[in-house]
Order: C-alpha cells, then sequence, then structure tokens
C-alpha cells in the first residue's frame, strides 16, 4: 500500500508487517505499557470520531503540550484522520510563547500531558478567544481526561464520515503546524503538507540496517519535526517504538530494552562519553593505561581501513578488551545512531564508530521536513565532519556568500500568516535561503560552516565564524557550551560554560577543594588549566579567528536559564542581554 497521507501509515502496518505488541510503548508506573497495531488503530479512530462529535472540521488547530507517549501518537494520527492540523509545542518554553502560539494559530483544543504542564498554561487560558475545551494524558481533578474524548468515539462511531474525509485529504494540504522555537522575535509557524513529510521519511528509508524485528527508543521531543518524521520512519519500516521516561533514565531504558537504532543530539552522545572517560580515570595501573589508549586509537580512527593493517588490528584488540563494554553498557544491540540538531564533534563520531556504535550525521530544519542531507552506509555516505550527502530528489546549491539553499518536496508551504516572511525565505526561483553556510565536498557531502546571520566582522575588517570556532572548542572535554562574539572588536572573545562534571573529577583527581562552581573558577590552578586549554583550541585557527580573552561563568546554561532554546540551539540575542556585564569586561 501506498503511503500519501501520514495516516496511512497505519493500514500499511496492519497490512504488511507481522504481528507484534510493541508498535508503540511507554513506561508507566515502572511497566513498559505496549500497545499493538489493533489497539492503536481503534484508540485513533475513536478519537478522530471523539473530535468529529465535538464539532472539529477540517483545517482547525488542534494543539499537543506533551512529553514522549503513545498517547502522542494516537492524538496525533487522530486529529490528522479528521483533515484537522496538529499543532505541536514544547513543554519548555515561556509562558508568553504559549500565549502567543495559542492564540496566533487559533487553536480549537488543547491536549496536555500532566498536572505539571497544566499548571504553565492554565491561567492564560481565558485569554485564548478560540479555545473550546482541553484534555489531559494524565488522571487531573476538575479537568477532562483523553479517555471521555475515546468513550465519546467509542459512543458515537461515523465510520462512513470518517472515511469519506480521510479520502478527501489530499497529500499537498497542510497536516501539521510547527512553531519554530527561534532565537530572536515571536515563533513562526511552519506549514508542512502530508507530502512534504512523507517525502522526507521515505528518502530515508532505505538508511537504517533494521527493519521490523527492531526496536528504537526516542526521547527527543515528537513536537520537534526531526524525532517526529524518524517516528513515522519507524511506522513505514516496522521498527517498534519505545518511549524514554525522562533524559535521566534514558540509559536505564537503554539497558532494558536494547534498541538497535536512535536518534540522539551531539550533547547527549557527549555526556555519554564524558562519563566514560570519567569512569576510565577512576582504573589503576594497566587497566587504565589499555582503557585510554583503546580510546586514543578510537579518536584517530578512519572509515574503509585507511589507517592500515596494523591499525585495525590493534583495533580488533581495543574492541574486545575496551569498547565491547561501551556497547554493553548501551544494550549491546545498537547498529546505529542518528545525530542532529547540531553539529557533532568529528571526534566523537569517529570514537563512537571506531567503538562499533555507528553515528550517522544529517543536517536540516524545520522548513524542510527536516532532512536536506544525512551521513548513510554506502559508498562516500560518511566523511567525518560533514552531514553526508544529499537526499535524493532533494537538490541543494550554494549561493556566491556561501549560503546553502534548497529546494524540493519536502520544502514547507510557507509560514502561517506570513506572506512576507514567506517570501523572504523563498526566492522567485523557489530556493529556501536556509541561513546557514556551507560547501559540498568534492565526493558529495556537505559540509556546514556556520550561520550566515551569526557571522561577524571584527574593526581590523576580518570576518569570523563564531558556530565555527565554537564547535571546534566544544571538543575541549573541560568545556560544555562556549559563546564567541566579537562584533566591531579588535579580536574575537568568548563566554565559556565549563563541563562540571568533567571539571569536578579533573578537581578530585588533582585534590583541588572547593565549596561551589564560583570558588572553584577563581583558582587560579583551574584558570591555567583552561587558559592551557584555550590555546590548544586557538591553535587550529588563524591569528584573527583565536580567541584572545574569555570569561568563565559558575552556572550552566539551559533551556529553563533562557540560554538555549527548546532545540538546544543558543539565543544569542538573550546572551547579549544578560551577560553584558561580563561581556564587557572581555573588551
Amino acid at each position: 500500500m501506498e503511503v500519501t497521507r501520514i495516516f496511512d501509515l497505519l493500514t500499511r502496518y496492519k497490512k504488511k508487517f507481522k504481528p507484534k505488541n510493541d508498535v508503540v510503548a511507554g513506561k508507566e508506573n515502572g511497566e513498559w505499557v505496549k500497545y499493538n497495531i489493533d489497539q492503536y488503530i481503534e484508540i485513533v479512530n475513536d478519537i478522530s470520531y471523539g473530535l468529529l462529535k465535538l464539532g472539529v472540521k477540517k483545517g482547525d488547530n488542534i494543539a499537543t503540550i506533551s512529553n514522549n507517549r503513545p498517547e502522542w501518537n494516537f492524538i496525533d494520527m487522530g486529529i490528522l484522520q479528521t483533515g484537522a492540523i496538529h499543532v505541536p509545542i514544547y513543554p519548555t518554553i515561556s509562558e508568553s510563547d504559549y500565549q502567543y502560539i495559542l492564540n496566533h494559530a487559533e487553536v480549537k483544543y488543547v491536549f496536555v500531558a500532566g498536572k505539571e504542564l497544566l499548571r504553565k498554561i492554565e491561567h492564560i487560558l481565558p485569554d485564548i478567544p478560540t479555545l473550546k475545551g482541553l484534555y489531559t494524558f494524565k488522571e487531573h481533578e476538575g479537568v477532562k481526561h483523553l479517555s471521555e474524548l475515546i468513550e465519546l468515539g467509542k459512543q458515537n462511531p461515523e465510520s462512513k464520515k470518517l472515511e469519506s474525509i480521510k479520502a478527501s485529504i489530499k497529500p499537498k494540504e497542510i497536516a501539521t503546524l510547527i512553531y519554530t522555537s527561534g532565537t530572536t522575535g515571536n515563533p513562526k509557524g511552519v506549514m508542512l503538507s502530508h507530502n512534504n513529510i512523507i517525502s522526507n521519511f521515505k528518502a530515508v528509508s532505505k538508511i537504517p540496517p533494521v527493519g521490523e524485528e527492531g526496536k528504537s527508543i526516542s526521547y527527543l521531543p515528537l513536537c520537534h519535526v526531526y524525532e517526529r518524521m524518524l517516528n513515522y520512519l519507524f511506522h513505514y519500516i516496522g521498527v517498534s517504538i519505545y518511549y524514554a521516561e525522562n533524559l535521566g533514565t534514558i540509559v536505564d531504558n537503554i539497558k532494558e530494552i536494547k534498541p538497535e537504532i536512535m536518534s540522539t543530539v551531539p550533547r547527549l552522545l557527549e555526556k555519554v562519553y564524558d562519563k566514560i572517560i570519567a569512569k576510565g580515570r577512576k582504573l589503576k595501573g594497566i587497566k587504565k593505561m589499555i582503557f585510554f589508549w583503546s580510546v586514543d586509537l578510537g579518536l584517530r580512527y578512519e572509515l574503509d581501513g585507511a589507517n592500515g593493517w596494523l591499525y585495525e588490528y590493534k583495533l580488533k584488540i581495543a574492541k574486545k578488551l575496551v569498547f565491547k563494554k561501551w556497547q554493553e553498557a548501551l544494550g549491546g544491540n545498537f547498529q546505529v545512531m542518528v545525530s542532529g540538531g547540531a553539529a557533532i564533534q568529528p571526534r566523537l563520531a569517529r570514537i563512537f564508530t571506531a567503538a562499533g556504535i555507528p553515528v550517522l550525521e544529517g543536517y536540516g530544519l524545520t522548513e524542510t521536513s527536516p532532512v536536506i542531507a544525512v551521513s548513510n552506509f554506502w559508498k562516500n555516505g560518511i566523511k567525518f565532519g560533514t552531514v553526508g550527502p544529499i537526499l535524493k530528489d532533494v537538490k541543494v546549491k550554494i549561493a556566491e556568500d556561501g549560503e546553502i539553499l534548497c529546494k524540493g518536496p519536502n520544502l514547507m508551504l510557507g509560514y502561517y500568516k506570513d506572506p512576507k516572511l514567506t517570501k523572504q525565505a523563498i526566492d522567485k526561483d523557489g530556493w529556501f535561503h536556509t541561513g546557514d553556510i556551507g560547501n559540498i565536498e568534492e565526493t558529495g557531502q556537505l559540509r556546514i560552516t556556520g550561520r550566515k546571520k551569526e557571522i561577524f566582522k571584527t574593526s581590523l575588517g576580518k570576518y569570523i565564524s563564531p558556530q565555527l570556532i565554537e564547535n571546534k572548542f566544544k571538543e575541549s572535554p573541560f568545556i560544555d557550551v562556549i559563546f564567541v562574539l566579537g562584533e566591531n572588536q579588535k579580536y574575537a572573545a568568548a563566554l565559556v560554560v565549563p563541563n562540571f562534571d568533567h571539571l569536578r573529577s579533573w578537581c578530585h583527581v588533582k585534590e583541588i577543594k572547593y565549596s561551589s562552581n564560583r570558588e572553584m573558577l577563581v583558582n587560579q590552578i583551574i584558570k591555567k588549566r583552561f587558559q592551557r586549554e584555550i590555546d590548544t583550541c586557538n591553535s587550529a585557527f588563524g591569528k584573527t579567528e583565536q580567541i584572545m580573552s574569555f570569561e568563565l561563568l559558575d552556572t550552566p546554561w539551559t533551556v529553563e536559564t533562557g540560554e538555549l532554546t527548546a532545540s538546544l540551539k543558543l539565543k544569542r540575542q538573550f546572551i547579549y542581554k544578560k551577560y553584558k556585564a561580563e561581556i564587557d569586561r572581555l573588551f
């Protein structure tokens, strides 16, 4: 069966794949609750019937605010079958953003995970004039529960009406409205059609080396198009989806279900790597020596045996003695991890791949549904430091100023209620301007080198790409986040948020006493250690690009504290304002 609308995935799944009890699964009260395809379809249809009974019509906007869980899928498919538009919203955004999105999208109904998220929005709900009702996935006194909508649907099954509506939905009609968090101003509503997203998961469907016997674990927000598209992909190739309880439990969840595939962001891989290295530092004698000999081998890994037979022989030994334990710590079954959302440090991609856990890096935007390019297992499919070859049927060209331009079936319909902004993003020839700078390698892979808007010029007239420098400096185990700046200044400088887990481990080894992060960072030994780290990273750049001054910050940056967007990108304008005093000291 051909999939032309997203909800067609369910019928195809039932017809194509062997019956199993874990099409999707989530953890409730310490137990995995699993659903087979018949249960999935029945719940989705009942939700659609319930929505129709409530008066939901084709084109209505319905929002969800939830963590990852099977109910998210049920609501998603239930909405799409009625021809309504799903507006998934991050659970971590500000109150003002919630109010803006719910009003701008003229949302009719909202589905919220539980009381914690309900608390964040309940007092702004009276200010949303289009809102007709709210449901929660968890029981909460005084609020309607999802089960009530499902029961409403059971009591009012209009199958002929639903089938008629489904038949009327065209592939190029809008399926979802996704508000990008943005680094400045109000969020932008990206309109994506069924065909936009379907073209994307079909284009990547041959890459995963797993099929219907495989399991995936999902922890990245489903409200982000990256994880959402991959969830549809897993439905398309028959892979079971298990939703991690939260970021803190993901390693335990991985050990429980032993997945073959997962999507991730570099930040998680960095933290996993740092924890492994911290454990290695606690080893003694020959064990410690073998551990770091293996790590050094992994960091020098090249594809296709390019390092020669002697290196490959040593790597086999390292896999048996050290890297096998890395695999076991991550369930033992991983065949691939897909990394996106931000640039991954090449050293991480090298060492995890060397350890037998291949990492494929991809690149895209919400506006491109999202993948433009992604690594694969075919010839020239992987080149460390690039995001892989451009997808089939997607066209990319590099503008004169280095900007990456894109067109193809994955390109959005436009920005909601903003034709002017749409025209600014998509030129008269149909090319979408990504805002990213890059180049295409001779062997066909796309390399990202920075953000067009973030490039600045020093007072000496030299252009600097902060993202390029930041990605290099984040290779240091001592640095968690770095913010490079220097517009109209004589040199580049940086705010540095240390990797406090690594730093505490280092202080323990060096027997450095401290009572707080602040006390730690004013210690002259630590200041000198960071200067050494800065000097080492600086050596990879020309004089004009080197960090000449830096300030250590004693508080981690998070989405909640405002420095990071929901997709973990730097909010540059916010950081400039919040840290004005620290920035002034840099120059």
